[in-house]
C-alpha cells in the first residue's frame, strides 16, 4: 500500500552507502576517456597527475556535500539543499531540470553504453543498442519498483562485481610485459590539458548521487561524511591504479592511439576471448551504474511532490517497497522516451552527455553556492561534519563548477543547447510556485 504521508526509515548502512556511490561513479567512463585524455597531456607524470588531480576536486566536493548531506539530511538531497538556501522556486526549478534533463539523460547515456556491448554479446537487429537500452531500464526500473531492499542487494552484488573485473583489468595491466616505450610526440593537442580534466572528471561523475541517500542512511548525521569521504577516497584508489596498469602495459604514445584501451589491453593477454570478457565487464558496470542512478534519482521527484501541487501524487511512499513508487515510474518513462531520441542520433550516449553537461554543472554550482548561503542564513545549526578549510575549499569547488559550465558548452555539440533549452522550458514553473515568506525556512 501506499501512504501520502509515510516516513523514510533509515535502512542504509554506511557499507551500502559506499556501494552506491562506488558502482555508480565506476562505469564506462573509464573505458572511454584514458586514451583522449592521454591525448591531451605531454607526459605520463602528466596523465597520472590529470587522474589524481580531478580525485582531489571531486573529494573537495564531496568534503561540501558532505557538511550539507549531514546538516540537512533529507530524501530530496540536492533538491532540499537549494530549498534551504533559495526558497521554493529555484528547488522546484532544479527538480525539473533533474527530471527532464540530468538524470534521466544520465539515464539514457549509460543505458546507450550497455547497449553498445550488450549487443556485442547478443545482437537484437538493426536497432540492437537502443532495444537493450530500453530494455535495461524498464527491467531495473521494475526491480527498484519492487523494493528497496532488493535493488540495495542488486547493487551490492553488480558493485563487487564491478570491482573483481575491475581488478582483472589492472592485473592483465601488470601481467603484459611492457615493450620498449615508444618517443612520446608532440602534438597540436598536447597542451590541452583543460579539454583532458573535462574528461578526467566526467569520468568521476555521479558521486554527489549520495546526498539523496541522507534520509535513508542510518545515523546520516555521523554517517553520510562517511560515505562520501570514504566512497570519493576509494575512487581515487581505483582509478590512479586501473590508468597506472594501462600505461604500465602500453605506453603514453600507444595509449594515445587506442579507440579502446580495455579492450586493446585485454587483447593482448587473451585475445579475443579477452576482448569478450571486456564486453562482459563493461555490462557489468553499465548495470552497476545504471541501476544506482534509478535509485537515487526517483528520490527527487518525492520532493518536489511536497512543494508543488501539480506533482503532489509524487509523495506517495511505498511502504512494501521502500520506494516513491510513482516516481520511479515517470522516471522510467522519461528515461525511455530520452533512449527513443538519442536513437535518431549518430551516437545515443554522445548526444545524452552534451545534453546533459551544462545544466548538471550549474545547478552544481549552485549547491556550492548554497553551503555559504545556509551558514548565513541558519547559524545555529548544529554541523555534526563541517567542510575543512572553510571558506577556501567550497570557493575552489564553486571555480571549479564555472570552468565546467564554460567548458561544456565550449566542447559540446547541439545537444548542450537542447539541455540548456529544456532547462528554460521549465522556467513557467516558477510562476505556479511562489517563494515562502522571507525565503524557504532551513528546518
Amino acid at each position: 500500500m501506499e501512504d501520502q504521508h509515510a516516513k523514510l526509515r533509515p535502512n542504509l548502512s554506511t557499507m551500502n552507502g559506499v556501494m552506491v556511490i562506488i558502482g555508480v561513479v565506476i562505469g564506462i567512463g573509464i573505458f572511454k576517456t584514458p586514451s583522449i585524455v592521454a591525448s591531451n597531456v605531454n607526459s605520463e607524470w602528466a596523465f597520472i597527475g590529470a587522474w589524481l588531480l580531478g580525485g582531489l576536486i571531486t573529494l573537495i566536493g564531496a568534503l561540501c556535500y558532505a557538511e550539507l548531506a549531514a546538516a540537512y539530511p533529507h530524501s530530496g538531497g540536492e533538491y532540499h539543499f537549494l530549498r534551504q538556501a533559495f526558497g521554493r522556486p529555484v528547488a522546484i526549478l532544479f527538480g525539473w531540470a533533474r527530471g527532464t534533463v540530468i538524470q534521466t539523460g544520465a539515464i539514457a547515456a549509460v543505458a546507450f553504453v550497455f547497449g553498445d556491448y550488450a549487443t556485442q554479446i547478443v545482437r537484437l537487429g538493426d536497432h540492437s543498442v537502443a532495444i537493450h537500452a530500453a530494455m535495461s531500464i524498464s527491467l531495473l526500473t521494475a526491480l527498484n519498483y519492487l523494493g528497496t531492499p532488493q535493488s540495495r542487494n542488486f547493487q551490492t552484488v553488480l558493485t563487487v562485481l564491478t570491482l573483481l573485473a575491475m581488478l582483472a583489468v589492472v592485473l592483465a595491466g601488470f601481467v603484459v610485459v611492457p615493450t620498449e616505450p615508444e618517443p612520446i610526440r608532440e602534438s597540436a593537442s598536447t597542451s590541452a590539458f583543460g579539454l583532458a580534466m573535462i574528461l578526467v572528471l566526467v569520468t568521476y561523475g555521479g558521486w554527489n548521487e549520495a546526498a539523496y541517500l541522507s534520509a535513508e542512511v542510518e545515523n546520516p548525521e555521523r554517517n553520510m561524511a562517511r560515505v562520501l569521504v570514504i566512497g570519493t577516497v576509494s575512487l581515487v584508489a581505483i582509478y590512479a591504479v586501473v590508468n597506472y596498469a594501462f600505461l604500465h602495459s602500453m605506453g603514453l604514445e600507444a595509449l594515445r592511439r587506442s579507440d579502446a584501451v580495455g579492450a586493446d589491453l585485454m587483447r593482448r593477454v587473451a585475445g579475443d576471448a579477452g576482448n569478450f570478457f571486456l564486453s562482459l565487464i563493461v555490462v557489468v558496470s553499465a548495470l552497476s551504474t545504471l541501476n544506482g542512478t534509478i535509485f537515487t534519482g526517483a528520490r527527487a521527484y518525492y520532493a518536489l511532490g511536497q512543494d508543488f501541487e501539480a506533482a503532489k501524487r509524487f509523495t506517495a511512499w511505498n511502504l512494501r517497497g521502500e520506494n516513491p513508487a510513482n516516481g520511479l515510474l515517470l522516471q522510467g518513462v522519461i528515461s525511455l522516451c530520452l533512449v527513443a531520441f538519442g536513437a535518431t542520433e549518430r551516437s545515443g550516449f554522445q548526444a545524452m552527455v552534451d545534453y546533459t553537461a551544462p545544466v548538471f554543472w550549474l545547478f552544481l554550482l549552485l549547491v556550492g553556492i548554497s553551503l555559504f548561503v545556509l551558514r548565513r542564513k541558519d547559524p545555529d545549526r548544529k554541523l555534526p561534519f563541517s567542510v575543512p578549510l572553510y571558506p577556501l575549499t567550497p570557493i575552489v569547488f564553486c571555480a571549479t563548477c564555472l570552468y565546467m559550465i564554460y567548458a561544456s558548452v565550449s566542447y559540446t555539440g547541439i545537444g548542450a543547447l537542447v539541455g540548456l533549452a529544456a532547462l528554460v522550458a521549465g522556467l513557467p514553473l516558477l510562476l505556479l510556485a511562489p517563494a515562502t515568506e522571507n525565503g524557504a525556512t532551513p528546518s
